[in-house]
């Protein structure tokens, strides 16, 4: 996958870009993203690239022109979706993760000061992401968001694909707690049934502990979800512990 990016301060990717995951996704040839700097592609002396709004109002607003030419001259190169960074779009999910993952190549576009003028938006954004429902200084550190869990579900970045498939959000619960070595840990044990060796006695209890966390932080993914047979036994059973627990 190929992922183009716009904006003012394209520095800011370079910690982020290089290290860990994506950065051994890029080495690997499995990832290819670039930051292109909107204010290289201004016309004047000083590279000007905002200038105030009609009608006034508090602020500036990156011009059309400018951007319009740095945009064209990507799509250039990667003729892929334009997507906006704006707490105005649509918020960012796993399902729009997986669906953006299945595109060949991406440009994201990342506002600043009061936005981009309206019409690149009319005439050259594609879609709109927001990543929830807050106000950031800009759009970088959304597009850092996205390009995270966009690549991450690209074949052989993660290495073992059951990592992916397994995260919470995937299949509509949050995932179940993870243990790790030592086995007691300054009091605390890990759960008698991860040490049994019993694969389908481990199943049920990571899809009940699932379950449970998932009620407790986040009930409205229960009430979204076409649970199965086992998962309404389950689902019980965790309410009538919860419920002697509350006595």
């Amino acid at each position: 996958m190929r992922i183009d990016i716009l904006t003012l301060f394209p520095e800011m990717f370079d910690g982020v870009l290089g290290t860990s995951i994506l950065g051994r996704a890029q080495s690997a040839g499995l990832l290819t993203v670039q930051a292109w700097n909107i204010r290289d592609f201004a016309f004047d002396k000083h590279r000007t690239v905002d200038d105030v709004p009609y009608g006034g109002g508090a602020g500036m607003v990156l011009k059309p022109d400018v951007v319009t030419a740095c945009l064209e001259h990507v799509k250039a190169v990667n003729p892929g979706k334009v997507v906006y960074l704006t707490p105005q779009g649509s918020v960012f999910d796993q399902v729009k993760a997986e669906s953006l993952a299945q595109e060949a190549s991406l440009i994201l576009l990342c506002g600043h000061y009061e936005g981009i003028d309206q019409r690149i938006r009319d005439g050259w954004v594609d879609e709109e992401i927001s990543i929830g429902d807050y106000v950031l200084t800009g759009g970088e550190l959304p597009a850092m968001v996205v390009i995270d869990a966009v690549a991450r579900l690209i074949p052989g970045v993660l290495g073992d694909e059951a990592s992916a498939r397994e995260d919470s959000f995937v299949n509509g619960l949050l995932e179940y707690p993870h243990y790790t070595r030592p086995a007691e840990f300054r009091g605390r044990q890990v759960p008698p049934v991860l040490l049994s060796g019993n694969h389908e006695m481990i199943r049920k209890w990571r899809l009940k502990e699932a379950l449970r966390l998932t009620l407790k932080r986040r009930p409205d993914l229960i009430e979204r979800r076409l649970l199965s047979d086992e998962e309404r036994q389950l689902l019980r059973e965790v309410l009538k512990e919860e419920c002697n627990e509350g006595r």
